[in-house]
């Protein structure tokens, strides 16, 4: 699956984080965030857009509603990072440790997961368009009664991930591992698996399989 990319300049200027902490109206485009920290901090309905962030610190930070456009993470720390409500589109995290991050409510376009820890993140009740998690660990993901249209799971870890309410009709998961998922047998008609992977499914309805 193609899905574009974010949208930069090749010369930013650099600009640390904290330039935004007393803006009335928070807001970051057109630069460059290199080893910044703002760990624990709270803003809403903060922008950045068309920029870098590399070497960050964001963990546990309080972002409610950000607008996320044409930006690249890479190395960042957003663990528990609290980013419900938000706007993502045409954004590309990489090598980034999402652990407990807070998605919940939020709508993603065009958006890349690569290389990255994503264990325990609440996605609940989101939406997706044209959204791929590659070779990133989803271990207890939560994906409780999300919307998706044409997302992908590309050599994940989906281990003990929560797809309750959820359809996975058409999303293809045949690559990726997992020894349990919470799902309903509804919710799994048209998911695209492996024959292992259908054979876990089978052990976990309970039938038994004979040659």
């Amino acid at each position: 699956m193609k899905i574009d990319a974010p949208k930069l300049l090749k010369d930013l200027h650099t600009r640390p984080f904290k330039d935004i902490l007393y803006e009335e109206d928070p807001e970051l485009e057109l630069c460059e965030v290199i080893d910044s920290d703002f760990s624990h901090e709270t803003l809403e309905k903060v922008r950045l857009s068309n920029m870098v962030l590399k070497n960050c610190h964001l963990n546990q930070s309080h972002f409610a509603r950000i607008d996320l456009t044409d930006v690249y993470f890479e190395n960042c720390d957003l663990s528990n990072a609290n980013l419900s409500q938000s706007s993502i589109h045409r954004v590309h995290f990489k090598n980034c440790k999402l652990i407990g991050v807070d998605f919940t409510e939020s709508r993603f376009g065009n958006v890349r997961f690569e290389q990255s820890l994503l264990d325990m993140a609440s996605f609940g009740h989101s939406k997706f368009e044209k959204v791929i998690f590659q070779d990133t660990s989803l271990i207890n993901a939560d994906f409780y009664e999300c919307k998706w249209k044409k997302v992908q799971f590309d050599l994940c870890n989906l281990n003990k991930a929560n797809f309750e309410q959820t359809s996975l009709k058409g999303i293809d998961i045949s690559s990726s591992r997992f020894e349990t998922l919470t799902v309903s047998l509804v919710d799994l008609k048209g998911c695209k698996v492996s024959s292992h992977q259908a054979l876990q499914f089978a052990t976990l309805l309970g039938l038994v399989i004979k040659d």
